[in-house]
């Protein structure tokens, strides 16, 4: 017996058939009232048009995923792949081991399009085992689910049970090419490549064909149109409010104990509150924790004195997520070699933020950041004797002041917060930046405590800056452009906060 079926078989309970007639009895009848089509949904429409556009002939299958085990037999809360919800319009915690399948209606030279269709695992009946027998997909134990209806309804495309998905998809596969986004579910790959398998196809085309897919889809979501700028925008206004949550905390962090974890919690019931929450794990860095670079164990003391680099975001029902970072003096006010660091940083975003146009390439918003940062290094004196801003520039021979910040300064972003992550390189870094592509500015300066090469002063503060900004027509919009910036702002923002 496997290990999976020894679970299922412990968490079997005594049934009898009086119980399973009595259970079924008097339930008061469910509503016939049907969610209405949301935009969400109209928008991933026009997504499948240009997909189905790009792949006429072919048939795509795109799941949501399954639900992952955390421990024993508890899952982990479930979120639908980026693909899938980004041509669906699902969300949040919304239909695990659904698919999409997008089928060929006509011929390669007919341009027939494609038809939606979403195989899901439906409502079960109240005179069903699942009903209340299913730990995990039981309406007893985790809630309703929508009806076929309800999902066409809701999505404007067709609805069909699970259970039929492979048959759909292995049907004259062996003349029909069938790509699938195979990250997404593992296993659910692993069975349809035996389907796929058995009409011919090899294991080299089969990931060739899907890597092209997973491709066209990540790339899809390098523009962004009216309606997803605003829900980013949402997101980073509810960032804010997650943001201005920990400021009211930071007066009594030093005396509470694990302020970092009081920090991530306090920053992930604002998240959670005001959307699905948070969009990754959130780095509460304080101190010497804020030089390591995606510090999540938060787990740390905040002392009196220290910063504290926050950066985080909040993750819309949408998916769509914020990524905001702002480093905060706990006791409100900047040391002078704080103060000093603050500033270089933010003089290196503000140089990244004007590189942000259309026309320049994405990486010409690294240059201009990383210039700044090594001038301020170059002044400082910490760049090695006799190497001038020039030289540490150098990508053959320099890249001294790397030591210092050795990340990039930008990323896109949408609804994965490392958007669009499969586009290549001539696509992503080498390309020119277009209206409507939203992408990070975030560039840092890290003196780790045990760097002997700064002066003393310097060592244990690290600092980062982070805004969300969309290229537009003319050059860009920031987001978080209301937000503090500079060090005299930071100050002001914390004692308005805190209503000093």
């Amino acid at each position: 017996m496997s290990e999976e079926q020894q679970q299922a078989d412990n968490r079997k309970r005594p049934t009898t058939d009086e119980f399973r007639a009595f259970v079924a009895e008097d339930w008061a009848p469910r509503s016939d009232q049907r969610p209405t089509l949301t935009e969400a949904a109209e928008r991933a429409a026009e997504r499948r048009a240009a997909v189905s556009t790009a792949h006429q002939g072919e048939r795509l299958v795109i799941p949501a995923g399954g639900l992952k085990v955390r421990s024993n037999d508890c899952d982990y809360v479930f979120r639908p792949h980026s693909a899938f919800a980004h041509l669906t319009g699902l969300g949040a915690d919304r239909e695990p081991d659904a698919v999409l399948v997008m089928e060929p209606l006509g011929g390669l030279d007919e341009q027939a399009g494609h038809e939606a269709s979403l195989y899901f695992r439906p409502l079960a009946p109240r005179d069903s085992e699942e009903f209340f027998g299913d730990a995990r997909y039981g309406e007893f134990w985790v809630g309703a689910r929508p009806s076929i209806e309800d999902i066409e309804a809701e999505l404007g495309l067709v609805g069909r049970h699970v259970d039929q998905l492979e048959d759909a998809v292995g049907k004259d596969a062996g003349q029909v090419t069938v790509r699938l986004v195979r990250d997404a579910d593992r296993d659910l790959a692993a069975r349809l490549d035996t389907v796929r398998g058995q009409a011919g196809a090899d294991t080299e085309t089969l990931a060739e064909a899907d890597a092209a897919l997973a491709h066209d889809l990540s790339h899809l979501r390098m523009i962004k149109d009216d309606w997803e700028l605003d829900q980013m925008q949402q997101a980073v206004d509810a960032t804010r409010v997650g943001f201005e949550a920990v400021i009211r905390e930071l007066p009594g962090l030093p005396e509470r104990g694990r302020g970092e974890r009081w920090v991530e919690g306090t920053f992930g019931l604002h998240a959670r509150h005001q959307g699905n929450g948070v969009g990754y794990d959130s780095i509460c860095a304080s101190g010497d924790h804020a030089n390591t670079l995606h510090w999540i164990k938060n787990d740390g003391e905040v002392k009196d004195g220290d910063l504290i680099l926050l950066d985080a975001g909040v993750e819309l029902d949408s998916l769509f997520t914020a990524d905001i970072t702002r480093t905060l003096p706990v006791s409100g006010t900047f040391s002078p070699t704080q103060r000093e660091v603050h500033e270089a940083v933010a003089a290196a975003q503000a140089a990244g933020i004007a590189a942000v146009k259309p026309g320049n390439k994405f990486s010409d918003v690294h240059a201009a950041a990383i210039r700044v940062v090594a001038e301020h290094l170059h002044a400082w004196g910490l760049l090695p004797e006799g190497v001038s801003v020039e030289d540490t520039l150098d990508t053959e021979h320099g890249q001294y002041h790397r030591r210092w910040m050795v990340h990039g300064t930008s990323h896109h972003l949408g609804i994965d917060v490392h958007d669009c992550a499969l586009a290549t390189r001539e696509e992503y870094m080498d390309a020119e930046l277009q209206p409507g592509m939203v992408l990070t500015v975030e560039p840092g300066i890290y003196f780790k405590a045990d760097d002997l090469k700064v002066p003393e002063r310097f060592r244990g503060i690290g600092v980062r800056l982070e805004d969300d900004v969309v290229v537009t027509e003319d050059g860009c919009r920031n987001l978080s452009g209301d937000w503090p910036h500079t060090a005299d702002e930071v100050e002001a923002w914390i004692a308005d906060v805190q209503g000093r």
